[in-house]
């Protein structure tokens, strides 16, 4: 038998507080209005018998005389194959105009995997991107972010991902989109032809907070069900800020005392807890994440890329328009580096890193005026080629092709024994 609370004591924006006994954290809460609509709210806090809900939609017309009754159940998603080619909110509901998803609903927000049941990660994971594939290898089941501002390419670059990656299912949680940002990820599926194995669950900028807080535990434990069907999935955040300064402002609301620049002292905990659902489960399937940090300012010691750098395994950064070599790293990527891929993987990798850096010298002699010496007209001449051929996101190409490629630029502009790479490998690969 439902129990029917009707003591509301406070409404505050879409905070709504009643008097109440037995509810659990998280547990959905009707809204009756005497008007005899129903506002789904979930719950928040709970000090002793007052409980605070937050409310999916605008309260307004809500009062103090309302009724509220509980659920029994947390926020649920279905996880099936009819979600594919299918885009819903933060509360699992179709925005695309579609039917009604149909299927066996699973809890959200559960603990992420058994240890036990975890493999050390070893798979790479292709994304036809030389930044990635070439210098800083996605493996499978792998926690990264991607480091930027506003403005960067971000989205796009998740499209190509999307787009190019060799997953069996693609996954993306939008959070605070712009509606033309959100369109985009649309039109980018239906172009490319990966809608089919692509699924959207999207909160727009104009929504209720609390449903950007969902967004990330809808995709992923959609997510988890596929992994366990023997399923590769690559899951993909943009933007997990809009996630944390969501956080926040139910935070202000509640009264909390905050931490760090405002931000609550469970924020370690709250990204974490989303970033371990990544996981390559021994004799199963896997779920690699990658997420967008936009960082304020540019400010890398910012409380949410700050707390991200500690969970996660590297980091993309992505400014003026490419990812920095310098910035970036992929701490797995010795898992497969010469051991998945190819032999010289990771001297040919670290060969063309460390003239860049030269270039980078010679860049700043040549603009401070002085003699430029021949090798420093190589480099120069090298410096643009990598930018040109590697660095430029709109390169699409597999990673023994890109290797090629590195021989092929180094080869351009230097002689062997100027690259520093073994004279075995030269022996292999220097372009004849």
């Amino acid at each position: 038998m439902t129990t029917i609370y009707d003591r509301i004591t406070d409404i505050r924006g879409n905070l709504i507080t009643i008097i109440a006994k037995g509810v659990k954290m998280g547990e959905l809460g009707k809204i009756h209005r005497k008007s005899g609509q129903t506002t789904l709210a979930s719950v928040l806090s709970i000090d002793g018998e007052k409980v605070t809900l937050q409310a999916f939609e605008s309260p307004r017309g809500v009062s103090t005389g309302d009724k509220v009754s509980f659920l029994g159940r947390q926020m649920q998603t279905v996880s099936n194959e009819s979600l594919f080619g299918r885009r819903l909110n933060g509360r699992g509901e179709p925005i695309d105009d579609g039917p009604k998803i149909m299927g066996k609903s699973v809890d959200i927000g559960q603990p992420s995997f058994n240890p036990v049941k975890r493999i050390v990660p070893h798979e790479m994971v292709n994304t036809n991107i030389p930044m990635i594939d070439v210098f800083n290898c996605l493996v499978k089941s792998q926690k990264i972010p991607i480091f930027s501002v506003a403005g960067e390419p971000y989205n796009p670059l998740l499209m190509r991902i999307a787009n190019q990656t060799d997953a069996d299912i693609v996954i993306i949680g939008g959070m605070g989109l712009r509606y033309d940002d959100y369109q985009a990820f649309v039109d980018n599926a239906e172009k490319s032809g990966s809608m089919e194995k692509t699924i959207m669950f999207v909160h727009k900028a104009t929504d209720p907070a609390v449903e950007c807080l969902l967004v990330p535990d809808m995709a992923l434990a959609c997510a988890e069900q596929f992994a366990v069907k023997d399923q590769n999935v690559l899951v993909l955040l943009t933007d997990m800020s809009a996630f944390a300064d969501s956080i926040k402002e139910i935070m202000i609301t509640m009264d909390q005392v905050p931490s760090n620049r405002g931000y609550p002292g469970s924020l370690y905990s709250d990204l974490a807890s989303r970033y371990e659902k990544a996981v390559d489960i021994d004799g199963s399937g896997s779920i690699t994440l990658i997420s967008v940090t936009t960082m304020p300012g540019g400010d890398v010691t910012h409380p949410i890329p700050d707390n991200t750098g500690y969970i996660t395994e590297g980091q993309f950064y992505l400014h003026g328009g490419r990812i920095d070599p310098f910035g970036s790293l992929s701490r797995l990527k010795q898992q497969v580096i010469g051991s998945v891929t190819r032999e010289d993987h990771g001297d040919i990798a670290n060969a063309q890193i460390r003239l860049y850096a030269e270039s980078k010298k010679a860049r700043e002699r040549q603009s401070m005026g002085f003699r430029l010496s021949r090798w420093d007209q190589k480099l120069l001449e090298y410096s643009l080629l990598f930018e040109e051929r590697m660095m430029n996101l709109e390169v699409n190409i597999p990673i023994t092709e890109a290797l090629n490629l590195g021989w092929k630029t180094l080869a351009e502009c230097f002689d062997p024994h100027e690259v520093g790479i073994k004279q075995d490998l030269l022996s292999t690969y220097w372009p004849k």
